[in-house]
Order: C-alpha cells, then structure tokens, then sequence
C-alpha cells in the first residue's frame, strides 16, 4: 500500500504549536516546572453564565438534530445585536452573517470560494499560519506582506508591485495583531479600503482580539470603515473575550456575496456548530459585557507585571493597546530559535520564537499573558538569573 502523502501536504510548514508542545513535553519529562507563555489559551474558566446556558441548551432534544451550517437564526441574530453595540454595524442575520467552527475553521474554508491555483494571496508576515495554510490549501501563491516595527507593523500597501496587486485575489489583515500586538489605524483601513478596490481584491480581517483591549483603548472594526463593506469580511471569535476555546464557536460577517460563498462552502464540507453551543454563546453575546472588562483588567495587571519586569532586565518590550501577547525583541547576540531555547532549557520557560511566524519576526519573541501575576514574576526572575 503506497501512503505517500500529497503534495499540498508535503508543502506545508510544519505547525509552529506542535513544535512548540513536543519540546515543552520534552523538558517537563526531566521534573521541570514549566512556565508556558507559549499557546495563546486561556488559563481562567468560561463565564459560569455562559456554562449554564450551555448546561440548558444541552438538554433540548431539538439541539440533538443536524444544525444548520451557517448557525442558527436566533445565534446569528446575537452576533448582530454585539456588533451593532460595540462598532455600530448593522448586518443583516440572515444574510450578512455565518457562524463558525471556531474562526480558525473559517479562516482555513474561505479561500476555497475564490481562490484557484496560481492565483496570489496577500499574507502578513509574521502572522497566523492558517492564512498561508488555506491558500495552500487551494493551490494559491502567498505573497508575504513584512510586518516591520518601522512600520508599526503595518504592512506598507505600496510596496506590492503592482502586478503583484493585479493578481491578487485575497488580502488578509489581522488587527489588534498576533503576534505582534499592533493595531490598527482608521486611517490606514481606509487606505486598505481604497486599495483593495483599485485592484478588486478581497479583505479579509481576522478580528479575533477586538475585545483585549486596554488602557480604555477599543479596537476599530475594518467594516466600520466607509466602503469596507463592499469588498470586505470579517471573522470574530469568542475564544478568548469569553475564554471559550474549546468551544469552538465564531461567526464572520461581511459583505453578502462573501458571506454567502463561506456559507456554500461551509454546507458542503461541514454540519455545523452544535446549537447548544450556539445558545451558550449568544448569551456571551447578549451579556452586558462586565465579564469581558474584568478580564480586561486583569489582562492590564499582567501586562504591566511581565513588560515592566523585562524592561528592567533590559530587554526591549512593546507594552501592547491590545491582544494578550508581549511582542519582545531578543537580546544582541541571539536569534529567536536561540534565545527561545535558552529560556526553555536554562529557565523553564516556554515563548514563541518570532520566526515560526514569518521571516520577517526573526529577532523577536512572543509571550503569552495566560498565566497569574505571580508566574509571571516568577518567570521574570528566572529570566533575570540566566542573564
């Protein structure tokens, strides 16, 4: 029997988490005490009103049948009642918004409705790996966008050649940014908007880290923007406002045309999210979102902890408006490879070396604020006794 994989398989980069849960298995298999800044999980619980909802719904016979894959009305109709409170989006449920297996899923489906082989997509780099991954997916070229501190990580529009741009079909932007922690101006969603058009090219803007905002700083929607939704979708999660990842549930919204080619994808090749799920996180939805601000704040203390403990070793840190990452830039004489690899063996600290995102996050690191305050002392201690 030949197993020999494909090639859309075989040309995949190996997924950076993977990587990073084998090594962490690794040490914590010698008795170390490991503090892992790596994953973007939440360490906290799922809202108890979320989880009695959950324990409701799960009961309803009518939850126990095929789930329409697009979601229910009455979930797609909480996700418009949070958009409309938050950006003052006015989608319409029954066409301007599908539910999600988690955005990741939609995220990795969408390309298959508009892109053929050959044909671009533009991709930030560093950046999450499932846009690379979808394109590949479906036979298309990335064409990297560098995300470069000089830049604020914004990738520069006019630096595309414009053939590059005239062949393009997808653009994927993703602000307040992983791993970067950068956001996003009106300003330049504007000029996105305007480019895109130029060139007819697709917006796709994963908003997964609107609601980690701090410092009373609040994260733009790119279709709050005048005419981003002619040409634009975006994709939100509740993974982390709600600290529901296993949950998997989101929901995109957009344009009609794009939503409704995510939702004859998603017919084809999935079921749905169980509704019971999709009941449980209207009521997130739905809530007056005092749970999201307590989170805030307690994300803000553990910035300041893990920002002000690195600066004081020296260590050049960008304290973040947003996201729960602390983008950090290695010290001189390392690499991101290396110096993460000394934290894990010397101090027992796992961090996300910049490059397993793209090319241009070499130099760099990233930290998760997923464990307490006092972990993340502890960590800055350790880090302090290996430097």
């Amino acid at each position: 029997m030949n197993f020999e994989k494909s090639q859309r398989i075989k040309r995949l980069p190996p997924y950076l988490f993977v990587e990073l849960d084998r090594k962490k298995a690794q040490i914590q298999a010698k008795g170390v005490d490991v503090i892992d800044l790596g994953i973007g999980d939440p360490d906290l619980p799922t809202p108890d009103f979320v989880v009695d909802a959950m324990a409701k719904a799960i009961r309803k016979p009518k939850n126990h049948r095929y789930p329409s894959s697009q979601g229910s009305l009455s979930f797609r109709k909480a996700a418009t009642t949070f958009l409309r409170r938050r950006f003052g989006l006015e989608p319409d449920p029954e066409t301007q918004v599908c539910a999600c297996i988690g955005s990741k899923e939609a995220i990795a489906h969408f390309p298959i409705a508009f892109v053929e082989p050959e044909d671009i997509v533009l991709v930030p780099s560093p950046g999450y790996p499932v846009y690379h991954i979808g394109t590949l997916f479906c036979g298309g070229i990335s064409y990297f966008m560098p995300l470069l501190e000089d830049n604020s990580f914004l990738p520069d529009l006019s630096a595309i050649p414009q053939d590059v741009a005239e062949k393009a079909r997808i653009i994927w932007l993703n602000y307040p940014n992983n791993p970067t922690s950068a956001c996003a101006t009106k300003e330049f969603f504007q000029e996105v908007v305007e480019f895109a058009k130029a060139n007819q090219i697709i917006v796709c803007h994963d908003a997964a880290y609107s609601e980690m905002c701090f410092d009373g700083y609040k994260a733009p929607s790119f279709l709050e923007t005048p005419g981003a939704m002619d040409i634009g979708i975006e994709f939100h999660s509740l993974s982390k406002t709600y600290n529901m990842t296993g949950w998997r549930i989101g929901f995109a919204t957009g344009n009609p045309e794009l939503i409704g080619a995510l939702k004859q994808v998603k017919s084809n090749v999935d079921s749905g999210q169980f509704e019971a799920v999709e009941e449980a996180a209207a009521a997130a939805l739905e809530s007056d979102q005092s749970f999201v601000a307590t989170m805030q704040e307690i994300y803000t203390k553990r910035r300041n902890v893990l920002v002000d403990g690195l600066l004081s070793l020296g260590i050049k840190a960008h304290r973040p408006k947003a996201t729960f990452y602390v983008w950090i830039k290695v010290p001189k004489g390392y690499t991101s490879s290396s110096f993460s690899t000394l934290l894990l063996e010397k101090a027992g600290i796992v961090c996300t070396p910049g490059n397993g995102f793209g090319e241009p996050g070499e130099g760099y690191v990233r930290m998760a604020l997923t464990v307490s305050e006092e972990r993340l002392s502890e960590a800055v201690e350790r880090l302090r006794g290996v430097l």
